[in-house]
């Protein structure tokens, strides 16, 4: 019962951050939405990990998604920073009419 449960809670996070990445222009609201999706593994992983009886390979990958994402944000928001700094913009369109 509480597997499906946090079933429906791991789509419900993986449909707000697919829906974040495709709709979302903004760079640092992007980062924001991978952030989400990130998370929504790391529950999968626990979920996985509890139904079929192995919690602690379900914890421990979980914990090696958390800090692979976790570096990722840091490089993003850093890049971010940096591109606002350059640019003046973190619109995602903006930034692809520079390249033309």
């Amino acid at each position: 019962m509480t597997g499906n449960i946090l079933l429906i809670g791991v789509l419900g996070l993986l449909g707000v951050g697919l829906y974040g990445l495709l709709i979302v222009r903004n760079l640092i609201k992007l980062v924001i939405a991978l952030q989400i999706l990130a998370k929504a593994t790391a529950l999968a992983l626990v979920v996985a990990g509890q139904m079929s009886g192995q919690m602690n390979l379900g914890q421990s990958l979980a914990l090696t998604v958390i800090v692979a994402d976790t570096i990722v944000a840091v490089v993003g928001l850093a890049l971010a920073v940096q591109v606002r700094q350059h640019f003046g913009t973190l619109d995602i369109k903006q930034l692809s009419r520079l390249k033309r």
